[in-house]
């Protein structure tokens, strides 16, 4: 699966997102993006827990690269291959890295716009955005700039990232289910289609359990046992939801649409970690086991993860999200090795 993730291409331009002023590429390997960031996270912790060398290299490889071509425009989904650029430094102490970390960092920070009660925008290639909160920030941006905070030892950061946490799932956590919408709008002062987007929830079944691990925050903090607790309701729901092959469907609440491998892994994934550091009960591993057999089937001879949706911006009605294009993708691929990743874990 990481030797396939390295060759994804699109030749044909099929899958290029189409701008007023740019061209952006969200499937190829080489392009620096969030689905590469993601990508790089999820073979970067590949390496932390087996060693791994050639995961290592991939993403040493990657970020070779990308420094000589130069970093893009900022947005959300630009930050996110920062948070790989954040362990590699941490792993490696390599001070090429540094000079990013921190001005992207002082970006999201100071820079970065911002929607009423403060909520980090999610300005994207697409367009500013303007007062919308979307659930993929937490992951894309939040995570990274909790994570430099941490090395760079910028404690307010780390305090941003909380207050972000709790913004976000203000606005976006469905309070009659636990899950969570796609998106918010101050200016509609609505969720959109009010979209339960599998892949939107997966984000936050794994940012929540990455936030606490990067923060540190201790048993007792306010903050750390009420993102706990709702990360319990989501889980519970999400259990409830689970397809009988153990996949999720791509709009969670309607079993209609198809099941989806990125968010299906990023679920899963999310159930292990939390399992393992305790942040949920340890019946939602068996859950989790599901996920992967399901998953374990849908990968073919080359390594490619099959049922993939593409990237997914907000949608105004639900059919946007059930009429969502399949292909093979960096995130579908890193999300599926580190859920595998994880799961060795459950024989150690």
């Amino acid at each position: 699966m990481i030797s396939d993730l390295t060759t994804i291409r699109d030749d044909s331009g099929e899958f290029l997102l189409r701008f007023d002023d740019m061209v952006v590429d969200d499937k190829s390997w080489d392009v620096w993006n969030w689905p590469q960031g993601v990508g790089l996270y999820g073979i970067y912790k590949n390496y932390r827990i087996t060693k791994n060398p050639m995961a290592l290299k991939v993403v040493q490889d990657w970020f070779d690269e990308a420094l000589k071509k130069g970093s893009p425009p900022k947005n959300v989904n630009t930050m996110a291959p920062l948070l790989a650029m954040a362990c590699l430094y941490e792993e490696t102490g390599d001070c090429r890295y540094v000079p990013y970390l921190d001005q992207w960092a002082k970006w999201v920070m100071y820079d970065m716009p911002r929607t009423h009660d403060n909520g980090l925008q999610h300005i994207t290639y697409a367009g500013p955005n303007t007062q919308q909160l979307w659930d993929d920030t937490l992951m894309m941006t939040v995570l990274p700039l909790a994570k430099i905070g941490r090395l760079l030892d910028r404690p307010e950061y780390v305090e941003e990232a909380k207050y972000q946490f709790l913004v976000h799932a203000n606005y976006l956590m469905d309070r009659r289910t636990g899950l969570w919408f796609h998106g918010w709008s101050f200016d509609r002062r609505d969720n959109y289609a009010g979209a339960l987007w599998a892949r939107g929830n997966c984000w936050v079944t794994i940012a929540i359990p990455e936030f606490l691990d990067i923060s540190r925050l201790k048993a007792g903090d306010p903050v750390r046992d009420w993102l706990a607790s709702i990360l319990s309701d989501q889980v519970a729901k999400l259990a409830e939801l689970q397809d009988e092959s153990g996949m999720w469907h791509t709009l969670l609440d309607d079993p209609a649409s198809y099941v989806e491998s990125s968010a299906t892994a990023g679920i899963a994934y999310g159930l292990l970690k939390s399992v393992h550091e305790r942040y949920i009960d340890p019946k939602y591993a068996d859950v989790a086991h599901k996920a992967v057999a399901a998953l374990a089937e849908r990968i073919n001879e080359s390594g490619e993860v099959q049922d993939v949706s593409v990237g997914t911006g907000m949608g105004e009605d639900l059919d946007f999200y059930r009429r969502i294009d399949k292909t093979a993708m960096p995130y579908g691929q890193s999300l599926t090795v580190l859920c595998f990743t994880e799961y060795l874990l459950s024989f150690c």
